[in-house]
């Protein structure tokens, strides 16, 4: 063989093994890349009337409220049937009952990395009962800034809301947003319009493709800006099979469908559970497609609370006193009489005015 042809031969084995060699990096690098982002699993639990899911990343866990006083040992039993033995962070979006009952049996069964709060305290014994648990571990609970940016696995939390103080504790939920990939989940607790306002405004990105429905699908959350800021493909709704408020309430139920939005539900469904690899989203249950607002359905609902929902209350213009706690026609005497910085006008229905705590002003009866 010539020396041209030896060098023929050496070149031509030399580019064959930089061909392999370069195919071979090429697929280890895919291979790394589809392994960046870990399995999530968000798991919305069925706690009846209440709020509370279980999120986790790999080998990272964070729970999402809690539901109410009642519910504390099966959460605690929910999580350990998923093999959760410390939390990276409880989120605990308001101080309201149903949401923040079962935390103390959380906080003394699990370890605890970060306890996020709201600005929003109450003076009753089921907030004292969460500040003594916390106490009793040594954990300092926080409000997170609005825009932080927390790791959890390979997603990432965004926090969305409180952007201001609020007179009430539903408007000063804790709002976050978590991403795992390309999949984005909204969680803003009870937020109303004025809360969604001020996400609205605050510059950050609110597309996501799941969203929990705000307020357990009332009709004082979801305004429909929020809602196309959202653009959700999927809405869950926490809620409890005839509840006393009637979630969902249609016009939120009626939005979503107008819109083609998949929605599940706990009040029909039990827990559910999305399942993100960062690229593909699966669920273990099909969307509900009754599309009927909270009603009783069942035989063992009271008379009373059928009553009372067969005809909900169509949500009207009252003015609360935020100071005294009761709340009062538009035309009462005592409104003109109010300090206008106790004054706040909403538009709900009386049920929901008394569950957020205020009591009809005995002078104009509301």
């Amino acid at each position: 063989m010539g020396i041209k042809n030896i060098h023929k031969t050496v070149a031509g084995t030399i580019l064959t093994i930089l061909v392999i060699v370069g195919a071979f990096c090429l697929n280890t690098t895919t291979t790394s890349s589809a392994s960046d982002t870990d399995q999530m699993e968000v798991h919305f639990i069925d706690v009846g009337q209440g709020d509370s899911t279980l999120i986790t990343c790999g080998e990272h866990a964070m729970l999402i409220d809690a539901g109410d006083t009642s519910k504390g040992t099966a959460i605690q039993n929910y999580l350990q049937k998923q093999n959760v033995k410390k939390l990276d962070y409880l989120i605990l979006t308001h101080p309201d009952a149903d949401h923040i009952g079962g935390a103390p049996v959380v906080i003394t069964k699990f370890e605890i990395d970060k306890v996020f709060v709201s600005n929003y305290e109450k003076d009753n014994k089921t907030y004292q009962k969460l500040i003594q648990a916390l106490d009793n571990k040594r954990i300092k609970a926080t409000t997170p800034k609005v825009g932080s940016k927390y790791s959890f696995g390979t997603a990432e939390i965004t926090i969305i809301a409180p952007n201001a103080e609020y007179d009430n504790p539903n408007d000063a939920s804790v709002g976050v947003i978590i991403q795992n990939g390309d999949h984005r989940f909204l969680f803003a607790g009870d937020a109303g319009e004025d809360a969604e306002q001020g996400m609205l405004e605050n510059g950050i990105d609110l597309s996501a493709d799941v969203y929990h429905a705000g307020h357990h699908g009332s009709r004082t959350s979801t305004s429909e800006a929020f809602f196309c800021a959202v653009e959700p493909s999927y809405a869950v709704i926490s809620c409890g099979e005839g509840n006393s408020y009637g979630h969902p309430h249609a016009q939120t139920l009626n939005l979503f469908r107008t819109n083609g939005v998949k929605v599940y539900r706990t009040d029909e469904q039990g827990s559910i559970i999305a399942v993100s690899d960062g690229t593909q989203l699966s669920w273990n249950c099909s969307p509900s497609t009754t599309w009927a607002a909270g009603e009783p359905s069942n035989s063992s609902a009271s008379a009373s609370i059928q009553e009372e929902q067969k005809d909900l209350p169509e949500a009207r213009t009252y003015v609360c006193n935020t100071n005294t706690k009761k709340f009062h026609e538009p035309g009462c005497v005592s409104v003109k009489q109010m300090n206008e910085k106790n004054k706040q006008t909403v538009t709900l229905s009386r049920e929901e005015i008394i569950a957020q705590g205020f009591v009809p002003c005995k002078n104009c009866n509301p």
